[in-house]
């Protein structure tokens, strides 16, 4: 069938995109300016939302199995999804606080 393992590095990478795209942004704006600042952040915003979604069918994948005891682990999963949501609205903040006046051109 499938390695669900896949799930957790997916959602792993996608978190580290979603983080390292802001800072990216605001390298570009401070050199010079950025044009594509608005799907930079959308494409921060969509790897977080895809990272926690992979998370949910992880969970859901370990229902399916009937693995109650990894389920016990939700805490975890809880705040790990609550810290990637924190920060990148963090990193994202000064972005969009940067270019507010430049409009999407």
């Amino acid at each position: 069938m499938f390695d669900a393992g896949w799930l957790n590095i997916g959602s792993l990478v996608l978190g580290l995109v979603a983080w390292i795209i802001p800072i990216i942004n605001l390298a570009l704006g401070k050199k010079q300016m950025n044009k594509k600042w608005i799907a930079l952040t959308i494409i921060s915003f969509s790897a977080c939302a895809i990272a926690i979604c992979l998370q949910i069918f992880y969970n859901l994948y370990l229902v399916n199995i009937e693995d109650w005891s990894a389920l016990s682990e939700m805490h975890a999963v809880a705040v790990a999804s609550t810290l990637l949501v924190i920060v990148t609205i963090l990193l994202n903040a000064p972005t969009l606080f940067l270019y507010r006046d430049r409009g999407a051109l």
